[in-house]
């Protein structure tokens, strides 16, 4: 699989992770599942980054964003 769509795939679970995590934090229970979508994420991202030549800086994150979802249109 193309680098660019796990790393954006990785942004993605990772992102929508975050509340989840904060939400089981403050219901006092464990956020388990959550934690390992933001574990999963993480590879995702560090995968992404080290199969990339030259890696990915933070003002090229917009445009590999909009041309991976380009791409599923």
């Amino acid at each position: 699989m193309d680098p660019d769509t796990l790393f954006v795939i990785g942004l993605g679970l990772g992102v929508l992770s975050i509340p989840a995590v904060v939400s089981s934090i403050s219901k006092g229970e464990r956020p388990r599942i959550a934690t390992i979508t933001l574990m999963i994420a993480g590879a995702m991202l560090v995968w992404a980054m080290s199969n990339k030549p030259g890696g990915y800086s933070i003002e090229a994150i917009p445009s590999i964003v909009a041309r991976v979802m380009r791409g599923f249109t």
